[in-house]
């Protein structure tokens, strides 16, 4: 026979729990505003070594998104799936991660080249990175447009 009330697991109390701590992982958003943040300061010493420091974890990242958008279970295959009219602005994001790959890939070279100019770095950086922002937004155009534009019919 129980001879005191019996405790019940809290909802609320679980609920009200913070999330366990997660392994920090840097984003390729980061990473982009880090390079930007190197690009900015190409009067300073040492900034050809802080530039291809940033390049490695920009390079690194860039590749994990590849990776989670293309693919047979990947974001781009999901939007298909919703909506087959996005072919088009798909395969131009995949030819895209190709390109940007290989800009990082060749900043990357000239940047640990010696002799290279600052000017020529910084123009390549600065290239890079409007890249980097023009893939970013049509990407979100494209997200916007499955999920968002109710054109119906399709599924």
């Amino acid at each position: 026979m129980v001879t005191h009330p019996i405790q019940q697991p809290s909802t609320v109390v679980a609920a009200a729990r913070p999330p366990a701590p997660r392994q920090h992982r840097p984003t390729l958003h980061g990473d982009v505003h880090a390079l930007a943040r190197a690009l900015a300061g190409s009067r300073e010493p040492h900034w050809r070594e802080r530039l291809v420091v940033r390049l490695g974890p920009l390079g690194r990242a860039f590749a994990d998104h590849v990776r989670v958008t293309e693919g047979p279970a990947g974001l781009y295959a999901e939007l298909l799936h919703q909506a087959p009219r996005l072919d088009r602005g798909v395969r131009l994001l995949a030819r895209e991660h190709a390109d940007i790959a290989a800009a990082i890939v060749a900043l990357q070279h000239v940047a640990e080249a010696p002799g290279v100019p600052v000017e020529e770095l910084c123009g390549r950086a600065a290239q890079l990175l409007r890249a980097l922002h023009r893939h970013r937004q049509r990407g979100a155009d494209l997200l916007w447009e499955a999920y968002q534009a109710d054109l119906g019919g399709e599924t």
